[in-house]
């Protein structure tokens, strides 16, 4: 990179940072590998005051036609697909996530997601006529909501911003997205692109902070719409704070999501779709269904084979691409994991595998891919979200007890079932209450909708519905004759 550490990127310009500096450490070595700003209040009104004169500019960014907006959008895609390489390597240094998933999220939703909400776009009327009753009719414009806050964690960095950006930008919105500090690298190459590309200055800013930082952005008064990926605890704080300014919001939050193992399942047949539904990022996804259901007249073999995939599973250096589980992205983070761990076992919980710092890796933060069975469903393990290769397997009798324990959660994010039977399938997955579900995988889709019900959030990003989310919809009511 050739951003000096300290920077930030403003109304189109590198600008000195106001407020501290902090180290970003690599998970893997715990060696410092940079410095990065922690956005001052300061900073942040100077990234809402770009991002509104971009906006409200008479030939700013919402001024102009879908077709304008969109020859750029596709040139910053082009230019992001160049940079591929270098997005990977940066996250996979900062957070530890394995390459070969980075490979496959990181280093390709961006130009993927920026192109489709530009055809989204595209096929979208900004008005409509519609007839009026008793006579006339009445224009139904649909127009850019505004300056978007965007608040970003830091497991998966580019794709969870792309899916607020891409939609963001493709409306005619202009953005301050604050990346999290763990993650800081990959956003600066991001606004390197974006520059190089010709992104009109304040169309996107970048103000990289923890929790202060957020919530001075959150609360700031020129912000028209805040999009927060995090943590259920921070997004009620968020949500409260918007509701008070009658401010919209959408809250993509944590989840404790069940796989409901079917009694006819060929288990050994889906274990790549196994990890990816409930290791991948080495756990530290939100969607991941880390509690598993498994039928009773079957629950030795199913936990074996559960422990056979966690031993299966090539833990090590994420910058190897045979590498499926790196470290946990901070020394707290592991502990935190390992805090879940000791407790599951103090609750009667049985190891069947892992559980340890794995043998022969003396730096770093990883945990063994673990997994506990016989896990009470009222236990800690089965109802909090780990956030790490952690799961908790429980026997159940009856298909309705399976569906019963996986609606009875605090949380609604995703979900899975595992069967052979594709009409026994689609009848959990109409069960369940949850706003996400797969059968026999989990992996989401840029055309269609992804949000969580109860604790895990407001709102939907993606499909044509992550479109909306950035409009606002006028009605003006004609008089002419």
């Amino acid at each position: 990179m050739t951003v000096p550490s300290g920077s930030l990127f403003i109304g189109g310009e590198w600008i000195d940072s106001t407020g501290t500096i902090t180290d970003i450490v690599n998970p893997t070595t715990e060696q410092v590998i940079a410095a990065a700003p922690d956005g001052s209040e300061a900073d942040v009104a100077a990234a809402v005051l770009a991002a509104r004169q971009a906006f409200d500019d008479p030939s700013g960014w919402g001024s102009w036609t879908t077709a304008a907006r969109n020859e750029l959008l596709i040139r910053f895609a082009d230019a992001l697909e160049e940079r591929s390489a270098d997005l990977v390597h940066a996250v996979s240094s900062q957070n530890g996530m394995p390459i070969a998933i980075g490979q496959a999220s990181e280093g390709v939703v961006g130009p993927l997601a920026i192109r489709y909400f530009a055809g989204v776009a595209s096929a979208t009327e900004s008005q409509e006529l519609r007839p009026r009753l008793g006579g006339g009719s009445t224009v139904i414009s649909r127009e850019p909501i505004g300056v978007v806050a965007a608040v970003v964690p830091w497991n998966f960095p580019l794709s969870l911003a792309f899916f607020k950006i891409a939609p963001a930008l493709a409306a005619g919105c202009t953005v301050v997205w604050k990346p999290s500090p763990e993650t800081v690298l990959d956003a600066m190459v991001v606004a390197e692109t974006a520059q190089k590309a010709g992104l009109p200055p304040g169309v996107l800013n970048v103000v990289p902070g923890g929790r202060e930082t957020g919530a001075a952005l959150v609360q700031h008064p020129g912000v028209d719409k805040v999009a927060f990926t995090g943590s259920t605890a921070a997004g009620r704080s968020i949500g409260e704070i918007c509701g008070r300014l009658l401010r919209p919001v959408s809250l993509e939050l944590g989840g404790k999501s069940a796989a409901i193992v079917l009694d006819d399942v060929a288990l050994e047949t889906h274990f790549a779709d196994l990890f990816a539904a409930c290791f991948l990022n080495t756990g530290q996804t939100c969607y991941l269904s880390t509690r598993v259901l498994v039928p009773r007249q079957r629950y030795a073999e199913i936990v074996d084979g559960f422990a056979d995939l966690a031993r299966s599973l090539a833990v090590g250096d994420p910058l190897d691409p045979r590498t499926q589980i790196g470290p946990v992205v901070t020394a707290g983070q592991r502990e935190r994991v390992e805090g879940f761990i000791s407790r599951a076992a103090a609750d009667g919980a049985r190891t069947v595998v892992g559980g340890r710092r794995p043998a022969g890796i003396d730096t770093g933060w990883f945990v063994e891919p673990t997994v506990f069975a016989d896990v009470d469903p009222s236990s800690e393990l089965a109802r909090e979200e780990v956030f790490g290769p952690v799961l908790a397997l429980t026997p159940y009798e009856t298909v309705d007890d399976a569906v019963a324990m996986a609606n009875d959660s605090a949380y609604g994010l995703a979900g899975s079932v595992w069967t052979e039977d594709q009409d026994r399938g689609m009848d959990v997955a109409r069960r369940v209450r949850t706003g996400t579900f797969g059968i026999n995988g989990f992996r989401i889709d840029l055309g269609s909708p992804f949000g969580g019900i109860k604790s895990s959030g407001l709102g939907r990003e993606l499909g044509p519905e992550g479109l909306a989310a950035y409009q606002q919809v006028k009605t003006i009511y004609a008089t002419f004759s």
